[in-house]
C-alpha cells in the first residue's frame, strides 16, 4: 500500500491550460503532489480531507505585494500572510527597495537584503519571494550577486519617483529615496537598469527566461502639473480628484517611454504593472505590436477590477495608480476576457487608518497611497470572471500559472504530480459579502467593502500543510523563502 501524508477526496480539479474540471482525488507526500486520480486508496493516508462539492485550484501566486511598507516587516510577514492564506494565496511576492518606508535605510543590497530575509524568516504562513528595485547605480552592479547568492530574478522601476513622491507632488528625491549625493532616479537610471538586467540575462543564459524587469508606469511631470491644476480648480474631491491628478494618459506615456527604452537596450522581458485604465491597456497593446521582439506581460489588480472611484467612498481607496471610472473597470475586464492580461494580483499594501489618513481625514492629498486585498484575489477573479464568461481554467492561469512561469516558480501553479501541494479548495456556490472585519489583515477596512462575491475559499494548503480550515487560519507559519528559479 502507498503511504500518503494527505489525500483530498472528490474535488473538482482545476488545471491551467485545460478545458473544464475533473472530479479527482489528490494525494500529497513530502509536500509534493504524488497522484491525481479517481478513487485513491486512503487506507494509509495520515490525513483525509473531504473535497466533495469543492473546486481545487492551484494556490494563487500573488505576484505583487508590499509587506513591510507601512508596518514593520516582522508584523506584516505574519498578519498579511494570514490574509493571503485566507484568500487561497500560497505564494506571495513582495516588491522591496531601499529608502523611506520598508526598512527606512539606504545602502548596498549586500547588507540590506540579508536583513530583510532574517526579519521575515519563520513568520509567514505562505511561501514568499521578493522583487528588488535598483535605486542607485551601485545596485545595478549587484544584480549578478543577487541572482547567484539569493535567487532574486525580478527587478522593478518606479517611473514616477524621479520628481513625484509616493503620495503626491514632491521635489525631495534624495531624502525619500536615500540615494547617494549627485545621483538621479531618472530615465537615464532606468536605461542603465535595463542594460544591467539584459547583461545578466546574457551572463546567465540558462535562466534568462526568468530574469525580468517590472515597471510602475506613471509620468512624474504630467502628474505634478495635473495635481496642481486639479487642486487649483477645486471642482473635484476625494478619489475622483486623485484620479484626475494622475490621468490615464500619464500611464500611457510612461508605457511608451518604457517600451522604447526596452527596445533600445535590447531587454526583452518586461512586465507592465497594475494597468488601471482603458488608456493604459491601449498603450500597452500598441507597444507590444510596435516592438514584437519584446516579451511584454500585462498585469492588473483585483482592486482595479472590483471597484472604482465612484463605488469606493472616502479616501481609503487612494492607491497608485488610482482607482478609475466604472467604464475603465469594464475595459479591463474586456482585456482579461480577450486574453490581453497575463496575470491578476492584489498589490497588497496594508495601511492602517492611523497611517492612511492625514490631519484632515477627508483630504485625499494628505492620505497615504495603497491598501490591501490579497484575501479577495482568487474569489474576486472567480466571482466576477465567471459571470462574465471566464472559465475556471483561465482563472487558474491568471492567478497562479502565468505569474509562476514568468517569475521562475517552477514547482508552483498547477495540480499535477511533481508540483508543490499548494491547493485552494473553493466552494463555488457560497455567496458572501466583503467585510473588512472578517479579514485576517491588520488593515481594518477595505475599499471593496460590501461587494457581493460568489465562490469562497474554504481550505488552503501550502506544500501539503493546511493553513486554512473551513475559512479559519490554522497551525503555525510554514512559509519558506523561495530562491529562484525555484523547482522544489
Amino acid at each position: 500500500m502507498t503511504y500518503h501524508d494527505l489525500v483530498i477526496k472528490g474535488s473538482h480539479v482545476v488545471r491551467p491550460g485545460e478545458d473544464g474540471t475533473t472530479k479527482m482525488d489528490i494525494a500529497v507526500s513530502d509536500g509534493v503532489i504524488s497522484a491525481v486520480e479517481p478513487e485513491l486508496d486512503t487506507t494509509n493516508a495520515a490525513k483525509v480531507v473531504d473535497g466533495n462539492g469543492l473546486m481545487a485550484f492551484p494556490g494563487s501566486v500573488d505576484a505583487h505585494c508590499h509587506w513591510g511598507i507601512y508596518n514593520p516587516l516582522s508584523e506584516d510577514a505574519v498578519t498579511e500572510s494570514r490574509a493571503a492564506a485566507q484568500g487561497g494565496t500560497t505564494t506571495a511576492m513582495t516588491y522591496f527597495r531601499t529608502g523611506q518606508y520598508y526598512l527606512d535605510k539606504g545602502g548596498p543590497y549586500a547588507d540590506f537584503f540579508p536583513e530583510v530575509l532574517a526579519i521575515t524568516k519563520g513568520r509567514p504562513y505562505v511561501d514568499y519571494a521578493f522583487h528588488l528595485a535598483p535605486m542607485q547605480s551601485s545596485h545595478i552592479d549587484e544584480i549578478p550577486m543577487l541572482i547567484e547568492e539569493f535567487g532574486v530574478t525580478s527587478y522593478k522601476v518606479f517611473m514616477f519617483y524621479g520628481s513625484h513622491g509616493l503620495h503626491g507632488k514632491s521635489d525631495d528625491q534624495a531624502s525619500f529615496l536615500m540615494t547617494p549625493p549627485g545621483e538621479r532616479y531618472d530615465y537615464a537610471h532606468f536605461e542603465f537598469i535595463m542594460r544591467g538586467i539584459q547583461a545578466a540575462r546574457d551572463r546567465f543564459p540558462d535562466i534568462a527566461d526568468y530574469l525580468s524587469l517590472s515597471l510602475h508606469c506613471e509620468t512624474a511631470e504630467i502628474m505634478t502639473a495635473y495635481t496642481q491644476m486639479v487642486e487649483q480648480e477645486g471642482e473635484l474631491d476625494g478619489l475622483a480628484a486623485y484620479s484626475a491628478a494622475r490621468p490615464p494618459h500619464s500611464e500611457g506615456l510612461a508605457i511608451t517611454i518604457a517600451a522604447y527604452l526596452a527596445h533600445a537596450t535590447g531587454l526583452t522581458n518586461v512586465n507592465l504593472l497594475h494597468l488601471s485604465s482603458a488608456t493604459a491597456m491601449e498603450a500597452a497593446l500598441l507597444m507590444a505590436a510596435t516592438y514584437p521582439h519584446v516579451d511584454f506581460r500585462r498585469e492588473v489588480t483585483i482592486g482595479h477590477l472590483l471597484t472604482d472611484f465612484e463605488k469606493s467612498s472616502g479616501v481609503y481607496g487612494k492607491v497608485n495608480p488610482p482607482l478609475r471610472t466604472p467604464e475603465d473597470v469594464e475595459a479591463l475586464w474586456e482585456a482579461v476576457l480577450a486574453g490581453d492580461v497575463d496575470w491578476v494580483v492584489s498589490d497588497h499594501a496594508c495601511c492602517k487608518p492611523e497611517t492612511k489618513l492625514g490631519p484632515d481625514p477627508d483630504n485625499v492629498w494628505q492620505a497615504k497611497s495603497g491598501f490591501g486585498g490579497t484575501e479577495f484575489l482568487l474569489a474576486g477573479v472567480f466571482s466576477e470572471g465567471i459571470k462574465r464568461g471566464l472559465t475556471a481554467n483561465r482563472v487558474a492561469e491568471l492567478v497562479s500559472w502565468n505569474p509562476s512561469r514568468r517569475f521562475g516558480l517552477l514547482n508552483k501553479g498547477d495540480i499535477a504530480p511533481g508540483y508543490d501541494a499548494d491547493i485552494a479548495l473553493v466552494d463555488p456556490e457560497t455567496e458572501w459579502t466583503v467585510r473588512a472585519e472578517e479579514s485576517e489583515s491588520a488593515q481594518g477596512y477595505s475599499p471593496m467593502e460590501g461587494i457581493q462575491l460568489r465562490g469562497k475559499v474554504k481550505h488552503t494548503f501550502v506544500r501539503g500543510s493546511q493553513v486554512l480550515d473551513n475559512g479559519s487560519v490554522v497551525g503555525s507559519p510554514v512559509g519558506k523563502y523561495l530562491a529562484r528559479p525555484y523547482s522544489g
